[in-house]
């Protein structure tokens, strides 16, 4: 009997559905499958799973349409699994609430990788203390520390922390960030960006050279890495 999470698949390739299926029940997932995006939104709201696996290229509507349709009215986790490799369909599908973008073909490990991230992220304590790693974050009283030392962060330092740790684990694009942090007026502030990144860096990495907690999505945005242990 499979007790893990419920994943919805929706996918027109049999052969697909059924390489996941294999691989996420042999890790104990329960699996819905869909093969057409209608199919698919109506069993994400009667069913409620955990996480939704998307492709783009559906029968009967693209795979965009349905992650905004989603987006409506829930935050499930969404990973995009999509032969299409174009960074601007990449962009798109993280600007429209995606979790996670997965180019076919894939390996099984880096893809339950993925969606353990995903599901953690859904399930962090909505609680004042955040903990990932070395890094604790104190909301209330906006105190940072790494590895037990105090860190001293400028306002917009500190904000835009504050963004990746409520999105921990999810790639935010350089337009949801600038939106976010600089209003969405300011689409010019990408050297800002880039400059407080860096800063980020200097104070949370251990190597700001070769970051481990906000890494690059090259071409997309930043994502903040959720520490396994």
């Amino acid at each position: 009997m499979l007790s893990g999470p419920t994943i919805l698949i929706i996918d027109d390739e049999i052969g697909i559905r059924r390489f996941l299926r294999i691989g996420l029940e042999a890790h104990s997932y329960s699996i819905i499958e869909a093969s057409s995006g209608k199919e698919g939104l109506y069993l994400a709201t009667v069913k409620r799973p955990s996480a939704v696996i998307l492709d783009l290229g559906l029968p009967d509507m693209d795979g965009q349409e349905v992650l905004r349709q989603l987006r409506q009215w829930s935050s499930i986790p969404v990973l995009i699994l999509s032969v299409r490799n174009e960074e601007t369909e990449k962009i798109s599908c993280f600007d429209n609430g995606a979790d996670d973008y997965i180019v076919k073909p894939f390996a099984m490990g880096e893809f339950l990788a993925r969606l353990r991230s995903a599901l953690r992220r859904q399930v962090l304590p909505d609680e004042p203390l955040f903990v990932n790693g070395e890094l604790t974050v104190d909301i209330p009283n906006r105190n940072v520390l790494v590895r037990g030392t105090p860190i001293q962060l400028s306002p917009t330092e500190y904000d835009l922390l504050i963004l990746f740790v409520k999105n921990a684990g999810k790639v935010l694009t350089h337009r949801q960030i600038m939106k976010e942090i600089w209003g969405p007026s300011n689409a010019a502030e990408s050297q800002s960006l880039r400059v407080y990144i860096r800063q980020l860096r200097k104070k949370l990495e251990v190597d700001p050279a070769h970051p481990m907690l906000l890494k690059t999505e090259q071409g997309i945005g930043y994502r903040m890495v959720l520490n396994e242990n």
